[in-house]
């Protein structure tokens, strides 16, 4: 019986390596089939997880006080309930993209689950808005064996800057000092505008705004270049 166990657990590892684990590590450290930087002399910014009804409206009056446009990847459960925000974002000139219906890693998804997860999200978003829904990010960075297959009809975004502003200690301490010094043409920055998923923490996005308004402030000042993803790939 022990033994049986024991072949089982191996066999179930076996699985999660090839399915998950390793198509994660191949696809980001190759960057094959995504995009980590973009080919423009100006930075875009992109946000995770929400809309969120506090701080998602925060953030939009943020960016349009400094004329800012970023790219929103967002939750498609979350678009249904907010569907407002999502109008907004698109009025006001901001790119939507997908980051699955809920907030599930692509490791414990089925092939069948993910194209579902990235049909209703699409379908949430354009209930709200004509925009077309060109781009798609996984949450976590999660792909698994099927992810570039299913996704293949969208630009796939992962970044080249995260920070862990979803945690208050790093908004209080050390999310100001990295967002300043990310100031290099054709990174892809991201940050988070909801704090209710799985590890983060719920009042983590009122000390990022606190930080970007900081950094939006001096970037603009020195005329940096900010753009939203599907003013890079028309």
């Amino acid at each position: 019986m022990i033994k049986i166990i024991i072949i089982s657990l191996l066999l179930l590892l076996i699985v999660i390596l090839v399915y998950a684990i390793l198509p994660t590590v191949l696809i980001r450290a190759s960057g094959w089939g995504i995009t980590k930087r973009i080919k423009s002399e100006a930075i875009a910014i992109t946000f995770d997880d929400g809309p969120n009804p506090e701080y998602t409206p925060q953030l939009l009056d943020l960016l349009k006080k400094f004329d800012v446009k970023a790219t929103f990847f967002v939750v498609g459960s979350k678009v249904l309930a907010n569907p407002d925000i999502i109008k907004r974002m698109s009025a006001e000139g901001h790119t939507v993209g997908i980051h699955h219906f809920e907030h599930i890693s692509s490791w414990i998804l089925s092939p069948i689950q993910l194209k579902k997860q990235l049909q209703q999200t699409e379908q949430a978003i354009r209930e709200c808005v004509l925009q077309k829904v060109r781009f798609y990010r996984p949450p976590w960075g999660h792909f698994n064996l099927f992810s570039l297959l299913l996704g293949k009809r969208y630009k796939v975004i992962i970044w080249s800057h995260i920070f862990g502003d979803w945690k208050v200690a790093k908004g209080k301490n050390g999310l100001l000092e990295q967002l300043l010094a990310a100031t290099e043409p054709g990174s892809i920055l991201l940050l988070h505008d909801c704090g209710e998923t799985l590890g983060a923490d719920q009042e983590a996005p009122y000390y990022m705004l606190k930080c970007l308004e900081i950094y939006l402030q001096e970037n603009v000042t020195k005329e940096t270049k900010f753009i939203t993803l599907k003013d890079v790939y028309q």
